[in-house]
C-alpha cells in the first residue's frame, strides 16, 4: 500500500512511525510506500486562487466588512470558544463591520445550541437543507458587500461540508481548530486543537504564512481576531 501525506514532518512522523506504539523504535515505512504530496486542497480552490486571493486584498484594503466563516464541529468540544467569539462580534455585526458565516455542517443540535445561549443569532438568516440557495448566497458574494449573520446546515452530509468549500472563497478569515482545514488556503484564526496531533497543522499553516499560531486559550483567540479585524498587515500578508 502507499501512504500520502501532506507536510514534511508528517513524512518524517510517519516514515518512522513515531508513537504508533508508545515510545517503542519501530520498523519505517518503506521509500517507495510513503509519498509526499503536499496538501490535499478542492480543485476550485486551487485554480482561483489568485482571484479569490485579490478580492480579499481588494476587501482589506478598501476598509469593506470583513467577511469571518466559524467552521464548527459536530462534537461540541469548542463550543465555549465560539460562543465568545460570536458575542465579541456583534457590536461590529451591528455597526456592519462584519458578515458573520456560521456552517455547523449536519449538526443541528450544535446549532440550536448556540441559538439558545446567543439569541441575536434568532434575527440572522438561516439556511436549511437548501443547497441552491447557498450556491444563490455565494454567487452573490463575488458582487456585493455584505454584512449580518448567515447560518448553514443540511442534514445532507456531502452539501453540508461543501458549502464550507463555497464559502471559503469568500471569507476573509476562516476561524477553525487546526485539523484538515489547517491546510487550505484561505487566511486561518486557528484556535485550540482537540487532537495532539493538530498542532503540527497550526505550525504549518503558521510558516507557510496563511494561518496564526494556535491560540491555545479563548483569550488569546479574542486577541488574535482582534488584531485581524482592526489592522491590515495580518490579512494582507495572509493573502
Amino acid at each position: 500500500s502507499i501512504h500520502t501525506v501532506q507536510t514534511p514532518s508528517a513524512y518524517f512522523s510517519y516514515k518512522t512511525l513515531k508513537g504508533m506504539d508508545g515510545d517503542k523504535i519501530m520498523n519505517p515505512i518503506p521509500e517507495k510506500e510513503i509519498v509526499f504530496t503536499g496538501h490535499y486542497i478542492d480543485h476550485e480552490l486551487v485554480v482561483n486562487i489568485k482571484d479569490d486571493c485579490k478580492r480579499r486584498i481588494d476587501r482589506v484594503s478598501g476598509g469593506k466588512p470583513k467577511r469571518v466563516l466559524l467552521s464548527v464541529g459536530g462534537a461540541g468540544a469548542q463550543k465555549e470558544i465560539f460562543v465568545r467569539i460570536i458575542k465579541g462580534l456583534l457590536p461590529k455585526i451591528a455597526d456592519k463591520e462584519v458578515l458573520l458565516l456560521i456552517n455547523v455542517g449536519d449538526h443541528i443540535g450544535l446549532l440550536n445550541e448556540l441559538v439558545k445561549e446567543i439569541p441575536e443569532l434568532a434575527s440572522g438568516s438561516f439556511f436549511k437543507n437548501d443547497w441552491k440557495g447557498v450556491i444563490r448566497f455565494t454567487d452573490k458574494l463575488f458582487k456585493s458587500s455584505e454584512s449580518g449573520i448567515y447560518m448553514f446546515y443540511d442534514e445532507n452530509i456531502f452539501s453540508a461540508v461543501y458549502a464550507t468549500n463555497l464559502l471559503m472563497r469568500h471569507t476573509d478569515i476562516l476561524i477553525t481548530k487546526p485539523s484538515e482545514l489547517a491546510f487550505y488556503p484561505v487566511p486561518k484564526l486557528l484556535i485550540k486543537r482537540v487532537g495532539g496531533h493538530e498542532a503540527w497543522g497550526a505550525i504549518r499553516a503558521a510558516e507557510v504564512g496563511d494561518g496564526t499560531i494556535e491560540c491555545e486559550t479563548v483569550d488569546h483567540s479574542l486577541q488574535m481576531l482582534k488584531l485581524m479585524l482592526s489592522e491590515k498587515t495580518m490579512l494582507l500578508m495572509m493573502n
